[in-house]
């Protein structure tokens, strides 16, 4: 048996027998929590009819969870080291004094019976893993997220779990309150990930930055030099939306994508709110340009107008004053929106939306996120309807558990060099042609370490 049966069990956290040294104890989502169905745990595979629900087989993967069992049938599948914990650690007795134990009959039926046990054990192992596999694939949408040029591999997709990789991140922004007004990609972010595989590089491309958007028939968009986060509105959002953004991007940088994931706004604050909320540090004082209240304390926009432009005085903003502190899900996702209020504006956003990024992982993991099934089970779904992601054909546990070696500690935040300018009335993201070609190369071949090194002007404090 490869390690590799091993990997889905663990992202899947049906395999790991204690929780990471750093998690911490259990604290249970504040909304969003599933209930379990009624079903029955004694039938085998084989006797459950093709078209068993999803949520009766993950009744036996909870109560597995629950006892143990499937940690210690994973860890046995997988050749792990002969570590024993927990109550398995207080039953083990030494062995008696007697004869050798290959000449006892009576051992040797014990081994044979301990065999047969691991056989079965460990194919249910295999058996739950799927389950929780085949639950979380049906939450999470999936779509053709990457143009056929910008793929790595060319138009076949580029199934891999070995680095470099390189992954394109959408945050978008529907504006269900306006529909008029389109959609936009207000966070892009390029995830790249070395051949090392224990950290990523989270590089974030400034929504205004000035590209030459290529044509897209699927929408008889002909092209045009503009804004990028028009890209994914030109596109017709969705899947389209993120084809056209890859291909643009592509066409600037030359980076090629193994995959992408798009997910609106209430979907990040769905994730946080599981969470109960994310630890951060407030940096610079932030005044929220979409949060306020009235003089009775009710809600009402500090600003409106289509883009924002205009004050309400009888409104009092959300303030964020710096400091360390933990924040719920709407304030999190507030603070991560700002630009406008805040000295370095775009620029300023793209460190926070790092920093919140990296605060959400942080929590997952202490947490212990990943060795829950339950929690993840429910985290998964409720988010599912906000994501959609393309892994390039690579099962989505295969990938969480080949980025097993990424840490809080090891993301690190990208800014590419540019500068704000006004551009015939229109405020553009205008690069720094020579020093952008330079990191994009560096993100081409692998060298971000040296770049980073070389280029701190543009690395984020995350």
């Amino acid at each position: 048996m490869t390690l590799r049966r091993r990997g889905p069990a663990l992202a899947l956290g049906v395999a790991t027998a204690t929780a990471p040294e750093d998690s911490q104890p259990e604290v249970e989502p504040t909304s969003g929590a599933s209930g379990r169905p009624e079903a029955e745990t004694t039938d085998t595979e084989a006797e459950r009819p093709a078209d068993a629900t999803v949520d009766a087989e993950a009744e036996t993967v909870d109560a597995q969870a629950e006892s143990g069992t499937a940690d210690a049938d994973a860890d046995a599948e997988a050749e792990a080291e002969p570590i024993v914990t927990g109550a398995d650690a207080g039953q083990r007795r030494p062995s008696k004094p007697g004869r050798a134990p290959g000449r006892d009959p009576l051992w040797a039926r014990l081994l044979v019976i301990l065999g047969v046990l691991m056989l079965i054990t460990a194919s249910t192992a295999i058996t739950t893993t799927k389950v929780l596999a085949h639950r979380y694939d049906a939450a999470v949408k999936k779509g053709s997220l990457i143009a056929p040029d910008a793929r790595a591999g060319g138009d076949q997709a580029h199934s891999r779990l070995t680095g470099p990789l390189n992954y394109l991140l959408i945050g978008s922004d529907a504006r269900a309150d306006d529909p008029t007004a389109g959609q936009r990609s207000d966070t892009i972010i390029i995830v790249h990930v070395p051949a090392t595989m224990d950290r990523a590089y989270l590089i974030s491309v400034p929504r205004d930055l000035r590209v030459q958007i290529p044509p897209f028939p699927a929408t008889g968009f002909q092209g045009s030099q503009e804004k990028i986060n028009g890209a994914f509105e030109y596109g017709h959002g969705g899947q389209g939306g993120v084809q056209l953004l890859s291909a643009t991007l592509y066409k600037l940088t030359g980076i090629t994508f193994d995959g992408a994931a798009v997910v609106d706004f209430g979907g990040f604050e769905k994730v946080i709110g599981q969470l109960g909320g994310v630890n951060m540090c407030i940096d610079e004082r932030t005044e929220s340009h979409h949060i306020g209240h009235d003089k009775d304390g009710k809600f009402l926009a500090p600003w409106n107008g289509p883009d924002g432009d205009y004050r309400n005085p009888d409104s009092t903003p959300e303030v964020y004053e710096p400091g360390c502190r933990r924040l719920e899900a709407w304030q999190a996702l507030d603070y991560s929106r700002q630009r406008k209020s805040i000295p370095d504006g775009d620029y300023g956003r793209q460190r926070h939306q790092q920093q919140l990024l990296k605060a959400m992982f942080d929590e997952a993991r202490r947490q212990g996120l990943a060795t829950n099934p339950r929690k993840l089970d429910s985290l998964v779904r409720s988010v599912g309807a906000s994501l959609t992601v393309d892994t390039g054909g690579v099962p989505l546990s295969d990938l969480v558990y080949a980025l097993r070696g990424v840490n809080p500690g090891d993301l690190v935040g990208v800014k590419v060099p540019s500068e704000s300018r006004d551009i015939g009335g229109i405020s553009y993201v205008v690069a720094y042609e020579d020093q952008a070609a330079t990191l994009y190369e560096a993100i081409r071949q692998d060298n971000l370490d040296i770049w980073a090194q070389q280029s701190t002007a543009w690395v984020n404090g995350l």
